[in-house]
């Protein structure tokens, strides 16, 4: 009895959720309320805050739900295939864009994330841990850099830090433009070209 009362917690959390994605995409963030996303999901709002303190942590938890199993990824294949750097870096980011153009939540949270909140007031936390994430996924990258000239695939000169910084930057643009017009950018298609001739331009000079 108490694994179903579990399971049936979990599908309550789970549709607050995608009524939470479906509001803020439509709405956008500040223009939502908890009572919506209650209306919506089919609940009260009791049952809202019986999982989320406020909207800012539905918000995070909702952000949460696909940002974590692109790190989880992350850590597996930088365990697997750090034998070849550039390697790893090319499919960590080729992995993420495939996840996040297949799947409708990635599509409707970053679309949320990059274009439909202001992170002031009880937002400011979420602006903190999408901050926190980027500067993870900067530090990956830039461990693969570091690795990638100690085997002679960079030159020396180049400094990984900031080179893992371009790759994030080319990352995001990536995605913020897709969210915003993914008929002119159609990302699974344009990304690799993208990404390779950003790594082979590092190339330069080895």
């Amino acid at each position: 009895m108490a694994r179903k009362t579990k399971e049936e917690a979990l599908e309550t959390r789970d549709g607050i959720l995608d009524a939470a994605e479906q509001l803020f995409q439509r709405k956008g963030v500040s223009r939502t309320s908890l009572a919506d996303i209650a209306a919506a999901a089919g609940v009260t709002r009791g049952a809202i805050y019986w999982h989320f303190e406020n909207k800012g942590d539905l918000f995070n938890a909702m952000v949460e739900r696909v940002v974590a199993p692109l790190e989880a990824r992350s850590l597996e294949l930088e365990q697997e295939e750090m034998n070849d750097p550039i390697e790893f870096l090319r499919t960590l980011l080729l992995d993420a864009i495939t996840r996040i153009a297949g799947d409708p939540h990635f599509h409707r949270v970053f679309e949320i994330v990059w274009h439909k909140c202001e992170y002031v007031d009880e937002m400011a936390e979420a602006r903190d841990k999408h901050m926190e994430a980027g500067c993870r996924h900067v530090e990956t990258m830039e461990r693969a850099m570091v690795k990638a000239q100690e085997r002679g695939q960079l030159p020396p000169k180049l400094l990984p830090k900031q080179a893992a910084i371009g790759l994030m930057a080319l990352l995001d643009g990536l995605i913020v433009n897709w969210t915003m017009n993914p008929q002119m950018f159609p990302l699974e298609e344009y990304a690799p070209w993208v990404i390779d001739a950003y790594l082979d331009g590092l190339k330069q000079d080895c």
